[in-house]
């Protein structure tokens, strides 16, 4: 291994732990407790080498954001691959993305509630993003119903997905209902 090689290898190793320290904090204290000093006494690095990573926290959440939909991405596949039928698909899709949301609040928050600098629904859209709505468009396109476009109504189940989540870990939905809310926006927003 050449010396230049060994410095992109250690340059790639720091970014991903500046990454995961990023994350790891937001979770156990949220997105405020993540400042660049903190993540520099975490790592163990001067805050002028987190800089020559990132510009700032912003940055930081792009990047966990980037990660996270890649995840989010990943797991709405693996949850929807093995059902056979359209209902069965959009069930568990809707399941599998509630259930990234309560599980990895941070990194929700991170990819569609916080400023990370990352551009949506533009050409420019990096593409762990453009791979997470091809996720749900994968499944949720079969059952938009005649004379609707399939991404318009990925768009608006996302949209309600995304309400869900959010308004549950607010606490502004009573616990016990959840599974009825998800049977409801399958039922009544899919064409099966």
């Amino acid at each position: 291994m050449s010396v230049q090689e060994r410095k992109e290898r250690e340059r790639a190793d720091r970014e991903r732990l500046i990454v995961a320290t990023a994350r790891e904090l937001a979770e156990q204290q949220g997105w405020d407790a993540v400042t660049t000093r903190r993540l520099a006494e975490r790592i163990e690095y001067s805050q002028p080498v987190l800089y020559s990573h990132f510009r700032g926290k912003r940055e930081i959440i792009g990047a966990v954001a980037l990660e996270g939909a890649a995840e989010l991405a990943a797991s709405l596949r693996a949850a929807t691959g093995a059902e056979r039928d359209p209902r069965g698909r959009v069930t568990a899709l809707a399941r599998a993305y509630l259930a990234f949301a309560a599980r990895n609040p941070a990194v929700y928050d991170a990819i569609f509630q916080l400023d990370g600098g990352l551009a949506f629904a533009r050409e420019d859209t990096p593409e762990p993003l453009q791979d997470a709505f091809a996720a749900l468009l994968e499944s949720l396109g079969e059952v938009s119903g005649d004379g609707v476009h399939p991404a318009l109504f990925t768009e608006v189940f996302w949209a309600s997905l995304h309400g869900l989540a959010t308004l549950a870990r607010s606490g502004r939905l009573p616990p016990g209902d959840a599974e009825a809310r998800t049977e409801l926006l399958v039922d009544r927003l899919a064409v099966l």
